[in-house]
């Protein structure tokens, strides 16, 4: 019942860390079949074994990538990125949008401009002005974010 937990401590752990492998079914490499050590759900792990296994002349790009469940671009990804910065280029970059995308510095000047003239309105009646101004929905919530993210960019006051 112990090992139950731990794996599902160690998987929560990789999911946290954007590291858990979405699909460790694909591996049939017989170092994941085998042993407690290879832990196919760790992705950093599978990514570095993928690029050894290329770099030591064990198999081919195209072996290792069909061992190890990915696609041929991506495996030479894999190996350049390696080669170009060490294990911390084989860290997964995070998944979906960057920033906020939508929402544009004239947008912006928008919401400066129209709280200049009519006092500070919050972003709940000001998703309504920008969709009509802009053709572009946006989510108060998003706004309120991109807002915040402006106000700690001002320098502060001094006395």
């Amino acid at each position: 019942m112990a090992d139950r937990r731990d794996d599902t401590e160690k998987q929560h752990r990789l999911r946290e860390a954007g590291t858990l492998n979405r699909t460790p079914e694909k591996i049939s490499d017989p170092m994941f079949a085998a042993g407690d050590f290879f832990d196919a759900r760790d992705l950093l792990q599978v990514r570095y074994e993928m690029v050894r296994v290329v770099r030591l002349g064990k198999a081919t790009l195209a072996q290792a990538a069909a061992r190890f469940g990915v696609s041929r671009p991506t495996c030479f990804r894999m190996v350049k990125a390696f080669d170009g910065g060490g294990l911390q280029e084989l860290v997964p970059a995070r998944r979906g949008p960057r920033g906020p995308h939508k929402i544009s510095p004239e947008i912006l000047r928008f919401v400066e401009n129209y709280r200049a003239r009519h006092g500070r309105v919050g972003a709940r009646r000001l998703a309504p002005l920008i969709e009509a101004e802009f053709g572009v929905r946006v989510h108060p919530r998003g706004l309120e974010k991109a807002l915040e993210r402006v106000q700690k960019k001002l320098p502060e006051a001094g006395p």
